[in-house]
């Protein structure tokens, strides 16, 4: 159980510190440090690792019996799958600096959702530890 919950914790860190490096690139491209190319060249890199890394997650949930963190994590998955079936999960190149704020919103409310997710999956481990020291 409690190695259920270790993987969740070093997943769900994962994911943010790749969503905090796309809000990043996306920062430096706002204040004129980096150019639009070298910008979209590196959120594009992680976006893929970022939906897998959700996918395995939600599926690490599901497998080992974890309802409510599943039914919290499977709407970023889904939010991802339909990124990925418009074709809308890349940066464009040319339309960066047009779609910037709503970019930026949307990786916003990515680490809220992870950030719950990492405390109820810091919780749970604490939780399932103090367990195993009783029995």
């Amino acid at each position: 159980m409690v190695f259920v919950w270790l993987t969740a914790f070093f997943l769900v860190v994962a994911l943010i510190v790749l969503v905090i490096f796309q809000l990043m690139c996306l920062a430096d491209l706002e204040f004129d440090y980096i150019n639009p190319f070298d910008s979209s060249s590196r959120i594009n890199k992680v976006v893929m690792p970022e939906f897998v890394l959700q996918a395995l997650l939600s599926a690490l949930f599901l497998l080992s019996g974890h309802w409510a963190m599943f039914l919290l994590s499977a709407p970023m998955v889904y939010y991802n799958y339909t990124l990925y079936q418009r074709r809308q999960h890349l940066v464009d190149v040319t339309e960066i600096f047009n779609h910037l704020s709503r970019e930026k919103k949307r990786r916003l409310f990515k680490i809220v959702g992870l950030i719950v997710l990492l405390f109820l999956s810091l919780f749970w481990m604490i939780w399932s530890v103090l367990l195993e020291e009783d029995e």
